[in-house]
């Protein structure tokens, strides 16, 4: 026979049910063991629903200083670590309630006018606020560290490239710089995410609101919330601005799998163009000359976990019936994990970029290769009156020569120039000068020496 409840559950969980759920339930059920990561939201959200409830008059003012003074005990305890989690009170909620009524008779009367339901969706909106906020400073410790390596090697140019082949030059500087572009859009989809997140649902109850006049504004005030929601069943289903955040956040980790990746394939003997201190590599429990870059690896890796949170929050409440269905316990965990991956992917990189160096020999030589001037040629001949699919057409055939011949394309005589088009001349030979073709990309978002310098002052000033 299952056992009865005991009186204080009977008091926590209302006296509908004559036995106490099957062990079975109760373990499957739970949720603590993750969602007591809410608890400071909890507590604020319990604190500023008990003053609202003092000032319409459902507690007294002793009653209200007992729940304060209770709170803040309870908050003291589980900040020093020695709060007792019981996996029997099932979540977060149910815990701190609980520890609350055993220390005044008064925590009886503060679920008075709400639901877990609106209170859980309370607090996870409070905990997304918080976290985008230090989202948003760790995506600015990035972005200063790739500045600082960029202005630290502002001269060095290397190859720039597409479909994985080396296309044309570009500064270094520049290269990073995309990446400081990227995370400032990250930045700004979580700024929006914030936005949407900054609505109170306390007071829609469990679907239906209440007859108690609850002053709803009052407690979003005391919150920090720009609004509340208009409508309680939305209010208490909503996880859009969990999905939403995990979506940006998703696109986040796959802008750190690329720059990851850039890494990777820099780092190694092929390429070699920077050399990533010891402290952030590992070496080969098999080949002793082995330097691996396992932290840009994982960066790379982990975007593909912070994806599949994505998908199973889509997944999650793809089919969900109005309102709140229990279901949405699953979102949690995707949560904090996308949380705690996002953070620690970008904290490590900057770290990592902080114990980088560009081998400048490298990539000079590398972008010494005439081809990378091909299309500046093409411009040239633009420039000579020539249409661009012919001066298109007469390059290529030059590089066909030069790779027959096996001569640089810079090294090819004029006299096979001039074969392949008359307006040809002896001022084609200055194209092939990797500075100065730079020089010459003076437009705005090119990677030009000037406009990288811009760009550099720009970024350092917005993130001193």
């Amino acid at each position: 026979m299952k056992p009865s409840p005991s009186a204080k559950d009977q008091a926590l969980w209302g006296g509908r049910f004559a036995a106490a759920p099957d062990q079975l339930v109760q373990d499957y059920t739970k949720s603590v063991q993750y969602d007591w990561r809410l608890w400071r939201a909890d507590i604020f959200g319990s604190l500023a629903h008990a003053r609202m409830l003092r000032e319409i008059g459902v507690l007294t003012v002793s009653e209200f200083r007992a729940i304060e003074r209770g709170l803040r005990e309870i908050f003291a305890e589980i900040e020093a670590g020695v709060f007792q989690w019981d996996a029997a009170r099932e979540d977060v909620h149910m815990n701190i309630e609980a520890a609350l009524t055993a220390k005044t008779p008064a925590g009886a009367k503060l679920h008075t006018g709400r639901s877990r339901n609106d209170q859980v969706a309370t607090d996870l909106r409070l905990w997304v606020k918080n976290s985008i906020a230090a989202d948003g400073d760790a995506i600015r410790a990035l972005q200063r560290a790739l500045v600082a390596l960029a202005r630290k090697y502002q001269q060095v140019i290397l190859p720039g490239y597409t479909h994985l082949q080396r296309a044309q030059p570009v500064y270094f500087a520049h290269h990073l710089l995309a990446y400081v572009e990227m995370l400032a859009r990250d930045a700004g989809r979580l700024a929006d995410c914030q936005r949407r997140a900054d609505v109170l649902p306390l007071g829609a109850g469990a679907l239906a609101g209440s007859t108690i006049p609850l002053r709803r504004e009052r407690v979003a005030k005391l919150l920090g919330f720009a609004a509340v929601t208009p409508n309680s069943l939305d209010a208490v289903s909503d996880r859009d601005f969990i999905v939403e955040y995990a979506a940006a956040s998703a696109l986040l980790a796959v802008h750190l799998s690329r720059l990851a990746e850039d890494l990777v394939l820099w780092s190694s003997a092929e390429f070699n163009f920077i050399r990533i201190g010891d402290a952030f590599t590992t070496g080969s429990s098999l080949m002793p000359q082995k330097k691996n870059p396992d932290v840009a690896e994982l960066a790379r890796g982990k975007a593909g976990r912070v994806i599949g949170n994505l998908v199973a929050l889509l997944t999650l409440v793809k089919g969900l019936p109005m309102s709140y269905n229990r279901d949405l316990q699953e979102d949690k965990e995707r949560l904090f994990d996308t949380v705690d991956t996002v953070r620690a992917t970008l904290t490590v990189l900057a770290a990592m970029l902080g114990d980088t160096r560009v081998n400048a020999a490298a990539c000079a030589r590398a972008v010494a290769d005439p081809l990378l001037l091909a299309t500046d040629v093409a411009d040239w001949l633009v420039n000579q009156g020539v249409p661009f699919r012919r001066a298109h057409e007469v390059v290529g055939k030059a590089v066909a020569i030069s790779e027959q011949r096996r001569v640089p394309l810079d090294k090819l005589p004029l006299t096979v120039w001039k074969k392949l088009h008359p307006a040809c001349n002896a001022s084609l030979k200055k194209i092939f000068n990797v500075s100065a073709a730079l020089d010459r990309r003076q437009m705005t978002g090119a990677p030009g020496r000037q406009q990288v310098a811009a760009q550099l002052r720009r970024w350092e000033k917005i993130l001193p």
